[in-house]
Parts: structure tokens; sequence; C-alpha cells
């Protein structure tokens, strides 16, 4: 154990403690957020617009602040950017979060004095508490790298405004700045392939021990270290690298082919990150399910997904959920943020403490003929099949095919990316067929009723899904393809390429 380690870890095991404590208060500490977030923002044009100052109990609360996304408070926003204070929350914003939308274009998600401890201070602790738990702190010791958009940052309205993740990257204490790569100007590139050379360039020859990213594009990075260094594994070019912090996306269909390039299994973390906030972290890298955030500035509340289109769905409060329910998740933050979807599913594994896991996007599931499948079920039938039949992953999306030009009934397809196929393709997509009737009784309905045959398997060359990236200006930073889409959009613009 070396200095920083030695160092940071009587304050890891206090955080670890921290977490242990809040995570039992859960309930206490949702409600008082509630009351003073209405308190400190009663007197902001959103408050007075929706009588903040007449809201006591929950019931006032939802009658008062209807759930929107964006679109709903850009015209808040808008005066905000402007330069006008008090509008969602007093005072101006820290920054803008810059994100890109299907619907509202660009975003600016406003970023406060009193929301930043819950972006910075949540991936800190995450880690901290990994490491009071694991009793690994070696990656302090050695060189870390967080594959993040540009730091550089411009001004709308006087207010400092970028990517998240090159945001935080401001909030870095100095000493951990000595331990992170890549170099400032490396990551102020934007061209993906073009950083990615530079990214290589800068961390061979390094002692890397924690790396943090999406799992596709992390892919690439092993790639482009295995080209460049002529080793087999990525255990031979970095001996001490020991964890993986990723959020995003699922990171289990990855796993298998992430690991063979490793060489060796290694300790994962994973985080719920939103430019809208900082959800919820795996509090315990020995189980599944992340930790609900519930002390760090948000109040929660949830909608049954199966609700969430319907004039007047059911709105739950933490205490009011159920376990294995699929629920959209809504967000009132103090940035400013009221009743905000985000657009994300969850389902809640356990209750003492709040544990959950995100099961998708609220905007896309298949349901073209009422199955209404969900990212989780696709996600969990392909991989519990590629692991029983030794078969890898490398990236794949699902669309219904709704008038097939082979002729015959509609199906779902599956277009798949594979780095190690199945040895028999019609065998490996009846077994996931099976079980996506195991799951999905309102698909099995539809499939036991001859309205849709069998799912079919498409495979895709190699780089496909990186290909219709590209061409989206997607390639990179925190960018996914979908999994599933209600539509054929993904599918036709994987198969152009």
């Amino acid at each position: 154990m070396k200095i920083k380690s030695l160092l940071v870890r009587p304050f890891a095991k206090h955080i670890a403690r921290r977490i242990q404590s809040w995570s039992q208060s859960a309930l206490h500490d949702q409600e008082q957020i509630r009351k003073r977030l209405i308190q400190q923002a009663a007197n902001t044009a959103y408050g007075k617009d929706h009588a903040f100052s007449t809201l006591q109990s929950y019931d006032d609360f939802k009658n008062q602040i209807p759930i929107t996304d964006y679109e709903g408070l850009r015209s808040y926003i808008d005066r905000t950017k402007k330069g006008e204070a008090d509008i969602l929350w007093p005072g101006k914003p820290l920054y803008f979060a810059k994100t890109s939308g299907t619907t509202s274009g660009v975003k600016y998600i406003p970023l406060t004095r009193e929301s930043m401890p819950n972006h910075f201070g949540t991936a800190r602790n995450a880690l901290f508490n990994y490491y009071a738990r694991s009793w690994n702190g070696s990656w302090l010791d050695g060189k870390m790298i967080f594959l993040s958009g540009s730091p550089e940052l411009t001004e709308v309205g006087g207010i400092k405004t970028g990517r998240l993740s090159g945001i935080v990257n401001h909030e870095i204490p100095a000493w951990l700045r000595t331990s992170q790569l890549p170099s400032y100007s490396t990551n102020c590139i934007d061209a993906w392939e073009s950083k990615l050379q530079h990214i290589v360039k800068e961390t061979l020859s390094q002692d890397m021990r924690l790396i943090s990213g999406i799992p596709p594009w992390i892919q690439m990075y092993y790639e482009q270290l295995l080209e460049h260094s002529g080793k087999k594994y990525i255990k031979d070019v970095f001996p001490n690298y020991n964890v993986f912090v990723y959020g995003g996306v699922n990171y289990e269909p990855y796993r298998a082919v992430l690991e063979s390039m490793i060489g060796k299994s290694i300790d994962s973390v994973e985080t719920y990150p939103a430019s809208e906030g900082f959800i919820a972290f795996q509090d315990d890298h020995t189980q599944p399910g992340l930790l609900l955030n519930t002390n760090s500035g948000i109040f929660f509340e949830f909608i049954p997904s199966s609700e969430f289109f319907n004039d007047h769905p059911t709105r739950l409060s933490l205490a009011e959920i159920e376990i294995d329910v699929n629920y959209v998740i809504i967000l009132n933050t103090n940035a400013g943020l009221w009743g905000y979807n985000i657009g994300d599913t969850v389902k809640f594994i356990s209750k003492i403490p709040y544990r959950l896991l995100v099961t998708g996007r609220i905007k896309h599931f298949i349901s073209a003929f009422g199955e209404h499948v969900i990212g989780k079920e696709v996600e969990a039938a392909l991989l519990q099949v590629a692991q029983q039949e030794s078969v890898q992953i490398t990236e794949f999306t699902v669309a219904p095919q709704i008038t097939p030009p082979e002729g015959g009934l509609p199906y779902h397809e599956w277009l798949i990316e594979f780095a190690v196929p199945p040895v028999d393709m019609l065998a490996f997509a009846q077994k996931i067929d099976q079980l996506m009737c195991e799951q999905n009784i309102y698909y099995k309905d539809l499939i036991e009723g001859k309205v849709l045959q069998p799912l079919k398997i498409t495979p895709l060359p190699k780089d496909a899904f990186r290909r219709y990236m590209k061409t989206l200006g997607r390639l990179g930073g925190q960018n996914k393809p979908p999994r599933l889409s209600n539509d054929r959009g993904v599918a036709e613009g994987v198969f152009d390429v």
C-alpha cells in the first residue's frame, strides 16, 4: 500500500459508514428533501407560478407540479439562458450541461452550486465506498482514465456551458488530477477516432489501474491498445489494472468480450449518472443492483411504465413503490428541475436498502402488436443464451418487421454483431425466443396466437454499429445505439452503412 491509498483509507471507511447510514433512512431523507426543495425555490419564477408557498403535503406537491420533460421547462430555461436569475432555482446556475436529444435538439441542463456535490461527490463516494468494502485501494497509487467529453467550456448568458463529463473534469481536486489521464489537450479533441489514438499513445506506457467509460467505447480503446502494443491481453499492457467503472449501458452483454480481451476477471463498479443528476451507484460490487441516491438533493418519484402514457398515471413517492415493477423515474432536484422525466425506466430489487436495476428507456420498447417488450427482457434473454452457448456479442438492436419482404407473419428482427457467433444460428434464435415468451406473457400470447412468428436473427458485419454511429456524428463519448425501437429507423440505418 502506497501513500495515496494509505492516506485515503480512513476517509473511504468514513464515506462507507455514511452511505450505510443514509441507506437505512431513505424515506425520512426523501421527505425532508421534498420540503427543503419547495422552501428554497418558493420565491423563484417557477415556484411562484406553481404556488410553492401553499404546498404542504405530497398530494399538494403532485397537484401543483406537473410531470414534464425538457420541452415543458424550456421557457424557464430560455429565460435563464438570457441571464435572468431566480427562475427555476435561486440565483443563476454555475454551469449548463449541454446534451443532445432526439425531440428537443440541444438541451441545456442547469447545474447549481447546490447540485454539484451530487455529481462529483457521488462519483467519488462510489469509488471510496468500493475501496472500503473491497479493501482494494491500489488503484489510487497508479493512473486512472475517465473516457469523457471535452472539458472546453463556452458561455451562454454568462453561464459556463459544456458536456457534463467535461464540466466534472474541472471539479477534480488537485491531488487526484495528478493521477488522471488523458491530458487536457487530448480530452479537448472532439473527433472520437483521433482522440482515441491520442489516448492510446498517452496511456500505453503508463501504470493504468482504473479505467472508466461506457463498455462499447472501452472495447474500442482495448482494441487499439492491443494493436499498438502487439500484446495478446490488456493485462500484459497494464499488469496492475484492477477496477472498471462504467455506466450508461448494461455491462453484462459486453462482459465476456471485454474480459477475454483483458485476459482476466476484474472488479467492476456500476454507476448511474445523468446530466440531470447522479441517480444511483453500485454500493456492493459483489451484488447486483444500484443504491438509489436518496440523500443528495433529489426528490424521486415513480410512475408505473404500463400507465405512463395514460392521461392520469399513478404517481408515487419512494414510500409507495413495489418490488419488481417497472417504473419511469421522475426527478425533482436542487438544480431546479421539477417533475422531470429523464426517460429511463427502473425496477427495484430491494427496499432495505432501496436498490434498483435500470431496465431501459420509456421510448425504447417494442409494442407494434401490444407486446410491450422492454430492454431488460431482450438483454436478459440474449445474455443467458449467449453464456450457455459460449457466444460473444459486440452489439445488437431489436426492431419489429411488420411487413416482411419475404412474406409471412411479422416478427421481431434481432440485428446482432457477433464477436464469437453461435454454431447453430436457428437453434440460438429459438432459445432466445423461448426465454422471451417466459418473460413476457403478451409476447407469448402473440406467438402462440400466430400473430407473430418467432424472432429472427440477422447477423451484421464487424463494426456495423460503429459505422452507423459515425454517420450520425455520435461516435464515442457517452453515445450508444438504442437496444430496441418501435420502428425500423435504427435497423434500416445499420443496414444502410
